[in-house]
């Protein structure tokens, strides 16, 4: 099939196929080190997890900003979580990673999410470059011995950690406080303190407290370093607000604040890296001190060259994704280990960070089987494209949000399919229909476009200046914002189709006019289809063969890329509508036990009774005739601007700030509402 494409002189991130060499960094340029929260290996991740980490950090390092970029991630396998889980599930540690490893990858490939590497723990390499920091660190006297009174099951048997232990509150009396907090007085716990402290892989089981000898790290002697380099790095960097230090340069974390303790960096594990000191019990290391090892000992088994990558702060700036919940571990904690280290690390440049995506209501919650965890969301048979339009528009970067069924449901008809699916299906069957889909001469240079009249100045106007939105948003890691601006991109893209009154009419009465509007409209497309691969790879890939185009970079203005005689793909829509009543039967596939099988819960109900109220109360936005181009459109504006409402409505927790926007949401969506109705009745 004939192409006629303006050479791109750009480079695309490509992400290599397994077994392809490793990308390198390019010395005297600003090369980009991208990491998410390593997930541990006893379990399934779920719609929150995905979105907090693995996601967010899949559409920064898709971005093509020219710039030499490596993704590296894998499952956190050593540590007590897994031996505990093991003994759950009758099986050996290693059994029990090699299980959940396969689990994690299946379930990300599904997503798109596309690592240069994702690599596990448990891994010689691993545990050698664990033993040499450990050496160093007491190399430079930041190391000593303490006792300890720990929680010791006498049935596993094993030593707890915190969260494997639960008994009675000291303070308030609750039955069910954690071996590290009381959910019901909210009080930090040491697990000794416990009242009938129970472990819980088998309640049954004595538990009892026994010392225990572990080697700790100084965190106060090294507290100085980090905290000059925390205010450097926050600043330079342009951390999240949600980390330990706020926008005017102070320190919030009360730890921090308080004064760093001592931490201990061994464990009494048998799944773990054994101390390298001779005559020191066989301590393991795990968890807090493992997984930050873990990115460099996952990019030392991808590639011999690692050093350059984590060794080169001139050269490399690490991006790392997570919840809010591991924030510390990775603005305190290993920052201290690299600088007790000794060596030139590669330490965190910028930090993205999110609040929780909780769902209908409640958490997520796998032995209640409430929500949706890995595998499952591909079951619902909604594609992974649409999946990640959903939880991208509703990443919780401020507060923390809520999934919902049905405005998922509505992300895809109303947002995807009637806006950016309209817009891109209305113009490639337009030329395929009129044109034989071929593009006609519209008589504009190759490059930037120039305005022909006012309605394309304004709208060429608008698009470029959306593009330098997009690429500051996604420059200083504003995900949920960039995703926003495509949509208004698309938008933009209906609005001029209307203004310039593109119709088979346009054609007989001003035939190069018409093959203007058609040349500005593809080469949108165009644009969208970069535009939108961050976020929904295997859409922009679908764009791309309708287009019978290759992949391109974001280009920072409007311009007529693919020219006058190309000869486009076949033109199919992008997205299919789901069916409302869906929400229903998935609120109770995945309501867990809560939920009755046989029941519509009480949720669904009250959403069902809310429809019916708004449908009844905007009877004149309703039309059983056709509508115009300009109706249509502005349908999905309406649809658009009602989720955005509601996806604010649903943050938590509520301040003046989210308050002020719902409320300057509202008023827009009242503007667009009474322009919809003019143009139903003029339909």
């Amino acid at each position: 099939m004939s192409q006629n494409i303006r050479p791109d002189d750009g480079f695309l991130r490509v992400i290599p196929p397994p077994g392809h060499a490793a990308p390198l960094p390019k010395a005297g340029e600003k090369n980009v080190l991208i990491t998410s929260a390593l997930p541990y290996c006893n379990n399934v991740p779920h719609l929150g997890n995905i979105i907090g980490s693995t996601l967010s950090a899949d559409v920064f390092s898709r971005r093509s900003r020219n710039q030499r970029t490596l993704y590296i991630c894998g499952t956190d396998e050593y540590g007590t979580a897994t031996e505990t889980q093991a003994l759950k599930e009758g099986i050996t540690p290693q059994e029990l990673c090699d299980k959940y490893y396969v689990l994690h990858k299946e379930t990300y490939k599904w997503f798109d999410i596309g690592f240069d590497h994702f690599g596990r723990t448990s891994t010689p390499l691993h545990s050698e470059i664990a033993q040499e920091i450990y050496t160093n660190l007491g190399k430079h006297g930041l190391l000593e011995r303490q006792e300890k009174e720990q929680t010791y099951c006498e049935g596993c048997p094993k030593f707890l950690a915190d969260r494997f232990v639960e008994g009675i509150c000291p303070h308030c009396g609750f039955d069910d406080a954690r071996g590290d907090q009381c959910d019901g007085c909210s009080r930090t716990l040491d697990a000794i303190e416990l009242i009938k402290p129970r472990c819980l892989v088998d309640k049954t089981h004595v538990v009892t407290t026994r010392t225990s000898a572990h080697m700790y790290l100084k965190l106060n002697d090294i507290q100085p370093r980090t905290e000059e380099w925390i205010k450097a790095s926050a600043k330079a960097g342009k951390w999240s607000p949600n980390a330990v230090i706020n926008g005017d340069g102070e320190l919030i974390d009360a730890r921090l604040k308080k004064g760093l303790m001592p931490t201990p960096l061994t464990r009494d594990l048998k799944w773990g890296v054994p101390v390298p000191v001779e005559g020191e019990d066989a301590f393991g290391m795990k968890g807090k001190f493992d997984a930050p090892i873990g990115y460099p000992s996952i990019t030392a088994n991808y590639t011999p060259d690692w050093k350059q990558w984590w060794f080169n702060p001139k050269d490399v700036n690490l991006y790392q994704f997570m919840g809010k919940d591991n924030v510390y571990f990775h603005t305190v904690y290993w920052p201290s280990v690299q600088l007790g280290d000794g060596r030139d690390w590669t330490k965190l440049h910028h930090l993205s960070t999110t609040e929780y995506l909780n769902y209908e209501g409640g958490k997520f919650s796998k032995s209640k089987n409430r929500g949706v965890f890995g595998p499952a969301a591909k079951d619902t048979g909604i594609p992974a494209s649409v999946w990640r339009y959903y939880l991208l528009s509703s990443r919780p970067e401020t507060a923390d949000a809520m999934f919902s069924w049905p405005e998922c449901i509505a992300a895809n008809n109303n947002v995807l399919l009637n806006n950016f699916g309209n817009f891109v299906n209305r113009v490639l069957k337009f030329v395929s229909s009129q044109y034989g889909g071929i593009i006609p001469d519209s008589k504009d240079a190759p490059g930037p476009y120039s305005p022909n009249d006012p309605v394309d100045g304004e709208f060429i106007s608008s698009v470029n200046g959306l593009l330098k939105d997009f690429i500051d948003a996604m420059d200083a890691v504003k995900i949920r914002l960039g995703l926003q601006i495509v949509m208004l991109i698309s938008s933009q893209g209906n609005n001029y189709l209307q203004a310039a009154g593109l119709n088979k009419a346009l054609i007989a009465s001003n035939p190069l006019r018409c093959a203007q509007v058609i040349s500005r409209a593809v080469n949108l497309i165009y644009a969208l289809s970069a535009l939108i691969s961050p976020f929904m790879p295997s859409t922009s890939d679908a764009i791309l063969s309708q287009l019978n185009a290759p992949a391109r970079t974001v280009s920072e203005v409007l311009s007529n890329d693919i020219l006058a005689g190309h000869k486009l793909g076949e033109p199919e829509h992008l997205f299919k509508k789901i069916e409302e009543k869906m929400a229903e039967e998935w609120r109770i596939k995945f309501g867990g036990t809560e939920v009755a099988k046989d029941a519509i819960p009480e949720p669904a109900k009250q959403s069902k009774r809310k429809a019916a109220k708004k449908a009844a109360d905007t009877p004149a936005l309703a039309s059983d005739g056709p509508k115009s181009a300009e109706a249509i459109a502005l349908e999905a504006k309406v649809a658009e601007q009602g989720l955005t409402i509601r996806q604010l409505k649903g943050l938590t927790p509520k301040t003046p700030e989210i308050d002020a926007e719902i409320k300057a949401a509202v008023e827009v969506l009242k503007s667009l509402k009474g322009k919809l109705e003019a143009a139903l009745k003029q339909s």
